[in-house]
């Protein structure tokens, strides 16, 4: 079997219909699943346990102003029928070069942080099982890895839309059940400002991976590219698909912000900020706030959020470096058992790191965090001159306005964090 590039002449139907748009969901939902996990999970519910309600314009603002340059993933696949890696090599090979760099470098890390992150909720639902977080680790990204080789994109296209659906239910069902017992702030609580110098390192951290890192649109494109040649959509169709995962992610978000305001806001405990710590603190909290009864569901919650974005990880890092690879050697297509030998070199990879440098993880999580975040300027704009003299369906003006404003946001906030990370604005 090979991966070949759509064709752009390919004769799909221009009607859509509500039966053709259920047909198209896919590679959105993939995106809401990669998306979903810790700028989620960790750093909106913190958001929501320090500051409150403070940063949830912050979090409207950061998905209105990325939702350009993801957008322009689906908006170039389909009308093009190239993957945005595709283009990245038309219009520089240098551009192409950067991409596979760091996209080798972060999909080790990316898949041993959120398969450990995995592997800690598990551990705290399950307490009394005797296998390690360790093995846990292994466990959750050989099952990974089992799933991808027994049915490839047709079986990650199903399991994240269940993954998708069960985490939108369970969320706003227990968003719900904290918002009716009301805030839990203690009456002499005084309310921090996150507007302070001290409080900006989250604040753009939170924005930097708040839905996901900018690279993950290049992904989507590949997820595209598979989907359309098993189920092949028309453009109407298929950016349907990309803003049902887009905006579910969005408002996911938000219900995510509410968890943390509700039940740990000015209830007198700390907020851990370690990743693992805050996931156990967030199941305790619960239980002891909602009742022992919602430990279940909080886990499930976590679980959910963290595995979907585990498997979409172990897909779509091999998947983009495959690409790259083929795209720099000049062939014509890759083979599925090259992206089968990068799923599991990504695999093997992420078991190594977390088997042999789990004390250093958070570390290099921080590095590719904000490698991610100063390479999001140069990434938009790419997306945003593949797209903007595109004759078959041109930009609208508020789109091309916004998309302005974006670079303009994502440019200021990378100068701003190197002039907080330099001292300057100390």
């Amino acid at each position: 079997m090979t991966t070949q590039t759509l064709s752009p002449a390919l004769q799909i139907s221009s009607a859509s219909t509500w039966h053709s748009r259920l047909r198209a969901l896919g590679p959105g939902i993939l995106m809401a699943s990669a998306a979903i996990g810790g700028s989620h999970l960790v750093a909106s519910t913190q958001a929501g346990a320090r500051f409150g309600w403070q940063l949830a314009l912050i979090i409207v603002l950061t998905n209105l102003f990325k939702y350009p340059f993801f957008r322009f993933s689906a908006h170039y696949t389909l009308d093009s029928g190239k993957s945005l890696i595709e283009g990245y090599a038309e219009k520089s090979r240098a551009y192409l070069w950067v991409f596979l760099v760091m996209c080798f470098l972060s999909s080790t890390i990316s898949a041993a942080a959120v398969a450990l992150l995995t592997a800690v909720i598990v551990k705290t639902a399950l307490p009394g099982l005797p296998l390690s977080v360790n093995m846990w680790s292994v466990l959750l990204i050989a099952s990974c890895v089992f799933i991808l080789f027994m049915g490839r994109y047709k079986a990650l296209d199903t399991l994240s839309k269940i993954i998708v659906v069960s985490l939108s239910i369970t969320t706003v069902i227990a968003a719900g059940i904290a918002a009716s017992k009301g805030m839990q702030m203690q009456a002499d609580f005084v309310e921090p400002s996150p507007w302070t110098l001290a409080a900006l390192p989250f604040i753009i951290a939170l924005m930097g991976w708040m839905p996901a890192p900018i690279e993950i649109s290049a992904i989507n494109s590949l997820w595209l590219t598979a989907k359309q040649r098993h189920n092949p959509a028309n453009y109407r169709d298929g950016m349907f698909d990309f803003n049902v995962g887009f905006i579910t992610s969005a408002v996911l978000a938000l219900f995510f912000l509410a968890l943390g305001a509700f039940v740990q806001y000015g209830n007198g405990e700390a907020v851990q900020m370690g990743g693992g710590k805050y996931v156990g603190q967030l199941i305790n909290m619960y239980a002891v706030t909602i009742g022992d009864w919602s430990r279940p569901l909080v886990a499930f919650i976590a679980f959910a959020c963290m595995y979907g974005t585990t498997i979409t990880v172990i897909d779509g890092y091999p998947r983009a470096i495959a690409e790259a690879t083929r795209l720099v050697r000049g062939k014509p297509f890759f083979r599925t058992r090259e992206l089968f030998a990068w799923i599991l070199w990504v695999s093997i990879s992420a078991v190594a790191l977390i088997l042999w440098f789990q004390g250093a993880l958070g570390e290099l999580l921080r590095f590719a965090m904000i490698t991610a975040f100063l390479a999001a300027p140069v990434f938009a704009w790419l997306n945003y001159g593949l797209v903007r003299q595109d004759k078959k369906h041109r930009l609208s003006a508020s789109m091309n306005v916004l998309a302005l404003v974006g670079l303009v946001y994502l440019f200021g906030f990378a100068l701003l964090f190197i002039l907080n990370e330099t001292g300057v604005l100390a």
